[in-house]
């Protein structure tokens, strides 16, 4: 899978304001209905850096196993369960919620129809956007969806329209040595020097027809916002009439917005258009992240970084 680097996707910032998500004062796990206690949950894991995917406000295996991961990062005992010690280590004091005005900026697209087939896409003179829900979603991490849910009315296409949003925002990364790919856990891990775990992010990881190449290999380089060069010999599931073709950079490109290439030919960690699928499906070999979390992984890393994948 060949990239070019063609610029730098940036994701904005969101304002503070007051808190509309309660803390929870039990130490079970949220009620499967609890929408607010389990978006709070995730809202507070994204902020440690132990993210959890798509904040859907919806209890799941990402989210118990980002919990259990944050809790041996912190030598607690790995309960899945929020606690009063897991409590302070996920910086409870922050509000869940924040309120954000659309502006002119968040509307103006352009927007696209993005189409399924390889070749139609490559047809596209961009592949940004549907729309400003979608857009505004991604930059806080959260499912369509979810913010629709938060904000009943609400279309997200009006500047100066007042929405509440998941607080996502966090600060630079602290320096890292190494990740390892993990396919039984579904997950990539950042360790620093020391090999203790700073971050952890949910991971589509291989597949029955392309396996993960069990192993260690180096980071070769970043490509932010890069066109996808597909070719249809590598995908088993490719379609006959298929011929090798370049989609255009953007957040719907296959393989989102950054690509972090590996000294495995072919082999990268990389973005996704559909980061609902993350950590639920199988990739075509690649190691597939949401496109924010991705972008936060190019950060922690340079060129030459060890990648380990493990089974």
């Amino acid at each position: 899978m060949r990239v070019l680097t063609v610029g730098v996707v940036a994701l904005a910032t969101v304002m503070m304001a007051a808190p509309r998500v309660a803390a929870r004062s039990d130490t079970s796990p949220p009620a499967p209905g609890d929408r607010d206690a389990i978006l709070r949950t995730q809202v507070m894991l994204d902020r440690a850096a132990f993210s959890v995917g798509e904040i859907d406000g919806r209890w799941g295996d990402n989210t118990e196993r980002a919990l259990r991961a944050l809790q041996r990062a912190q030598n607690l005992e790995p309960t899945g369960t929020v606690d009063a010690a897991t409590e302070a280590a996920l910086g409870a004091d922050a509000p869940p919620l924040v309120a954000y005005t659309v502006t002119a900026e968040d509307v103006a697209g352009p927007f696209f129809s993005i189409p399924t087939d390889m070749m139609e896409k490559a047809k596209l003179p961009a592949s940004g956007f549907a729309s400003p829900l979608e857009a505004i979603a991604e930059r806080v991490h959260a499912s369509p969806a979810l913010l629709q849910a938060l904000n009943p009315g609400k279309r997200f296409d009006a500047p100066g329209e007042t929405v509440q949003l998941p607080n996502v925002r966090v600060g630079p990364p602290t320096p890292a040595a190494s990740i390892v790919v993990d396919a039984a856990d579904l997950s990539v891990t950042v360790l620093d020097a020391e090999g203790k775990t700073i971050a952890r992010y949910p991971a589509s990881v291989g597949s029955e027809h392309d396996p993960l190449p069990v192993g260690r290999w180096t980071i070769k380089g970043v490509a932010r916002n890069p066109p996808f060069h597909y070719d249809p010999k590598l995908f088993w599931d490719a379609k006959a009439s298929h011929d090798s073709a370049t989609i255009p950079p953007g957040p719907n490109n296959p393989v989102g917005v950054v690509w972090i290439d590996l000294s495995k030919e072919h082999y990268g960690i990389h973005g996704t258009p559909e980061p609902s699928q993350v950590g639920h499906v199988q990739s075509h070999g690649c190691v597939r992240l949401t496109n924010w979390d991705v972008a936060r992984v190019s950060q922690w890393l340079r060129p030459g970084a060890s990648v380990i994948f493990r089974e």
